[in-house]
């Protein structure tokens, strides 16, 4: 990845990060994490194919997730949203939530950023309970 990073910043290039496989069709470009010197964010991108999703899950801090490209579907505490370019949520943290693409053909992005760089993920179904930046660290290299 071409990274320029100092004690003022980083410039991070999406373009130059292999993404890693979250399985079911979605790919995360993990961006500002605490590799880079951050101290209090994470954040990133994650590709949807047509209709991939992931798991009901919740965090342990804030979230917040704008929609890039594509026509999503989030389920935010049991109540379902229709998402398009732009629209932006912000989830509490330990709120079940879960995001997916709502279209047969085309591809869905996101940009979310945790309030946290400790940030876990807790999947519903399981209540198995795993670091984001753990996750989004599978097969990403930079």
């Amino acid at each position: 990845m071409t990274e320029t990073a100092t004690l003022a910043g980083a410039v991070l290039r999406p373009a130059d990060i292999t993404p890693a496989d979250r399985g079911g069709g979605a790919r995360t470009i993990p961006l500002v994490t605490k590799a880079i010197g951050s101290t209090s964010i994470l954040n990133g991108i994650t590709s949807f194919e047509p209709r991939a999703a992931i798991p009901l899950h919740s965090h342990n801090c804030e979230e917040s997730v704008m929609v890039l490209e594509g026509s999503a579907v989030a389920e935010i505490d049991g109540v379902v949203h229709e998402l398009g370019p732009h629209d932006t949520t912000w989830i509490p943290a330990n709120v079940p939530h879960r995001f997916r693409n709502a279209s047969d053909t085309e591809p869905m992005r996101i940009f979310w950023t945790y309030a946290s760089v400790d940030a876990t993920r807790t999947l519903v179904e399981t209540g198995e309970t795993r670091p984001v930046a753990a996750e989004h660290a599978k097969g990403a290299s930079r």
